[in-house]
């Protein structure tokens, strides 16, 4: 089985309800051969970035940037991880009330850095989530699992 984590940051209604609709694509039934673990941006560890097979980031935008939680997650796995996870799929949504642009940008320097495959294009949402940004994310979501299957 195949394993597919979740680092995220949700501390606003609408980022948290971009989670949960992000997690319902990657565990549609279906997907089938990959295993869900959604862990928060403070407290996910090097080894398990390491032991996953692939990857979904979430982040709000702050003061043009991804939020400090997603930074200190990437500040913690990345000389650890170097080289380890070269190649492995990767996705990423953010929230913002009025710019993504930055969040996005130094999200994908990092990844981009650590060798990482972007998979989809990346979510970014203003505002409010609308039903067409909701399925989005299921689509993110399912789209990243999908690329695990075996």
């Amino acid at each position: 089985m195949s394993g597919l984590l979740v680092v995220q940051h949700t501390p606003s209604p609408g980022v948290r309800e971009m989670l949960e609709r992000v997690v319902e694509g990657a565990r549609d039934p279906e997907i089938s051969g990959v295993d869900v673990t959604v862990r928060p941006a403070l407290v996910c560890s090097a080894a398990e970035f390491l032991e996953a097979d692939g990857y979904l980031f979430g982040t709000t935008a702050n003061f043009g940037y991804m939020s400090g939680a997603l930074k200190h997650f990437f500040d913690t796995v990345y000389y650890p991880s170097l080289d380890a996870v070269r190649g492995r799929p990767f996705g990423l949504w953010v929230h913002g009330n009025n710019d993504t642009a930055g969040a996005a940008s130094s999200v994908l320097k990092l990844t981009g850095g650590l060798g990482l495959e972007q998979v989809a294009a990346v979510l970014e949402v203003i505002g409010a989530p609308s039903a067409a940004d909701r399925e989005a994310c299921h689509e993110l979501g399912g789209t990243v699992a999908a690329s695990l299957m075996a």
